[in-house]
């Protein structure tokens, strides 16, 4: 992994509505704490305690700053492709080229073919998926059948890149 990377993208969730989802419910518990425990008034009519309610506005901001430090991190390299979606993977998946019996930048319905955005599971003939927003995506079929997608929102440049190494196979943007 030491050649440089041809191709960098690096995606994060930036959906405007769900900010504006996540910073209120935050804000609510957030309140919730300072009412109940600082000032000593029970929050709402059938309250919780103390502990539970401090555990679950924990677990909400642990929530809130996951989700708002999730990428997707995709590179083109000569010797393939190498794609991290941080947290969750550790360290870099690499898919070299001679795996690869498809590679090709489509269009596709994030809801339709994979039931919404992150790491997904599409049907057995669409696989599973790597995204973060958008319609475009590189569509990638191994030797072995499976079929994985990885969204772009630098679909052109992405071809060009693949043009340049001589590794795309079909472009259907």
């Amino acid at each position: 992994m030491n050649t440089p990377a041809l191709f960098t993208e690096i995606q994060k969730f930036n959906q405007w509505w769900l900010k504006l989802i996540l910073l209120p419910i935050n804000a609510f518990f957030l309140f919730g704490v300072y009412a109940q425990i600082m000032n000593k008034q029970p929050f709402g009519t059938k309250p919780i305690g103390d502990t539970g309610l401090i555990v679950t506005t924990l677990l909400m901001m642990t929530f809130t700053l996951l989700f708002l430090n999730l990428k997707l991190i995709t590179l083109i390299k000569k010797e393939g492709i190498y794609v991290r979606f941080y947290p969750f993977h550790f360290r870099f998946k690499h898919y070299p080229w001679n795996e690869l019996t498809q590679c090709e930048v489509i269009t596709y319905d994030a809801i339709g073919d994979f039931g919404g955005w992150g790491i997904r599971m599409g049907s057995f003939e669409k696989g599973k998926a790597y995204n973060v927003s958008g319609n475009k995506g590189l569509q990638l079929e191994f030797k072995t059948k499976e079929k994985l997608l990885i969204g772009t929102n630098k679909a052109d440049h992405l071809i060009e890149t693949l043009k340049q190494i001589e590794q795309v196979k079909e472009i259907n943007s």
